[in-house]
């Protein structure tokens, strides 16, 4: 639905992300720069998301042109623990095994570069988890293989549908991206 004045770049190999933007209107490339993951150990875990999703941006900044470049990185905490993308089946069971019956947090970090000025911003969504059962988690890994998503599981997926009791914040930061934010930001560079 915006017209921007500059072409944007979303720069995630995400699935997900790239049915939020082309959900909400935009109209956008895609081009994923291959970026270190890692973080500073003593970085605060609330400070992550954000951190990743600048350094994804950096990548872009020597040749942004007259582009805008939209980064993004989501982060699951349960307490200051980041359950990064399970490594295997064992490490999604123990994850899902962890987050049942608990609340914990989703922290999408975005960062937007434009021609102009770099827009950074985090938004926290906090999830409540029922109590899951083995059947279901194994159902879950089997059927769905969330091995692409922080925390081991798609908000979106069956594991979301049947597991989350109720949510605090937005269902779609929980999904990586948190287009009310994104939106408004791109806002001011509407033609």
């Amino acid at each position: 639905m915006l017209t921007l004045r500059y072409p944007l770049v979303l720069a995630s190999g995400s699935p997900r992300r790239k049915q939020l933007m082309t959900d909400a209107g935009f109209a956008f490339t895609i081009e994923i720069r291959p970026t270190d993951e890692a973080f500073p150990a003593d970085l605060p875990a609330d400070e992550v998301a954000g951190y990743l999703a600048r350094q994804k941006a950096d990548q872009f900044r020597s040749d942004l042109g007259e582009r805008i470049v939209l980064c993004a990185d989501t982060v699951v905490l349960l307490g200051t623990t980041i359950l990064n993308k399970p490594a295997d089946a064992a490490d999604a069971y123990r994850m899902l095994r962890q987050l049942s019956g608990h609340s914990h947090r989703v922290r999408t970090g975005v960062c937007i570069l434009t021609p102009e000025e770099t827009i950074s911003f985090t938004d926290e969504t906090i999830v409540h988890f029922a109590h899951l059962t083995d059947d279901e988690i194994a159902y879950y890994i089997r059927e769905c293989r969330p091995f692409d998503k922080a925390g081991a599981y798609g908000a979106q997926d069956f594991i979301g549908l049947v597991g989350i009791d109720r949510l605090e914040g937005s269902f779609y930061t929980v999904m990586g991206l948190p287009t009310h934010r994104v939106y408004q930001a791109l806002k001011r560079y509407t033609l």
